[in-house]
């Protein structure tokens, strides 16, 4: 698996920076749907994902402490950190 990975979900791009995680959790806390742990214990994309309002996605990514999860609106702009 790469440093970088990215899944589109509904009209966003998030883009999980697996060199970065510390394995807070927050983001899984708030978004389950479509966050779990990998093998390695970082954050990871869950393989089927469930139904997730598009802020809720927004704010788990801004809640992580140290910005390895980044959210892209379709225009390719830059939401979150």
């Amino acid at each position: 698996m790469g440093d970088f990975v990215e899944r589109t979900i509904g009209d966003l791009t998030v883009r999980i920076d697996r060199l970065r995680c510390i394995s807070s959790s927050n983001c899984m806390e708030l978004a389950p749907e479509v966050f779990e742990y990998d093998e390695e214990k970082i954050c990871a994309f869950k393989q089927s994902l469930g139904p997730i309002e598009r802020e809720r996605l927004i704010e788990a990514c801004d809640i992580c402490p140290v910005d390895a999860l980044l959210a892209f609106d379709a225009s390719g702009k830059q939401l979150v950190p």
